[in-house]
């Protein structure tokens, strides 16, 4: 089963482990790689109030579950080193795309990036952004792959054809949108 949710949502959810049930940490950043649009792992922060950044991470690849309340990970060994296998796997890109320019391959700005789509399973991929053009968010999918500068995110023109204004029928948008771009290059 997969999940579509805001990557926004999962800042400050509680990382938890399943052999002793102790909160030991909360995702602080969610980390992607562009070139497959896919979440390599989050950094932390430690918990309380007045706790700042960990130096440890959490690789995707040794979540065990994502769910709505938490980030359940099998013990405390899952959380690594900054350098390990993360910063590996990002390619060295720090961009931060929240704030980017959308525009279309015919040069039309659609808004500006204010939260990633996720689509969560077995992996964590990114399948749209909420856009905003000074109004209310709206959801535009992406296609597996996309080129983003820092200037502007650069999404084919059909993609304006699949803006969703909300999260429960997005999921069908993507798909739509992705089978359609398949039939234009076949």
């Amino acid at each position: 089963m997969t999940l579509l949710v805001r990557a926004g949502d999962l800042i400050g959810r509680p990382v938890v482990t399943l052999d002793t049930a102790e909160d030991v940490a909360e995702v602080k950043d969610v980390v992607f790689r562009h070139a497959e649009a896919t979440v390599v792992g989050f950094t932390l922060n430690k918990r309380g109030r007045f706790a700042g950044p960990l130096k440890e991470v959490l690789p995707w690849s040794r979540v065990a579950a994502l769910g709505r309340d938490a980030v359940m990970i099998e013990s405390r060994d899952a959380l690594g080193p900054p350098d390990e296998p993360m910063g590996a796997a990002s390619g060295g890109s720090d961009q931060n795309i929240i704030g980017t320019t959308v525009m279309t391959e015919a040069g039309k700005a659609l808004g500006t990036v204010r939260d990633l789509v996720l689509e969560v399973g077995r992996d964590a991929d990114v399948v749209g952004f909420e856009i905003t053009d000074g109004g209310h968010g709206r959801l535009l999918p992406v296609d597996d792959t996309f080129s983003v500068s820092r200037e502007a995110l650069m999404v084919p023109a059909a993609a304006e054809e699949f803006i969703h204004d909300d999260i429960s029928g997005f999921g069908s948008a993507v798909g739509a949108f992705r089978e359609r771009l398949r039939r234009q290059d076949g």
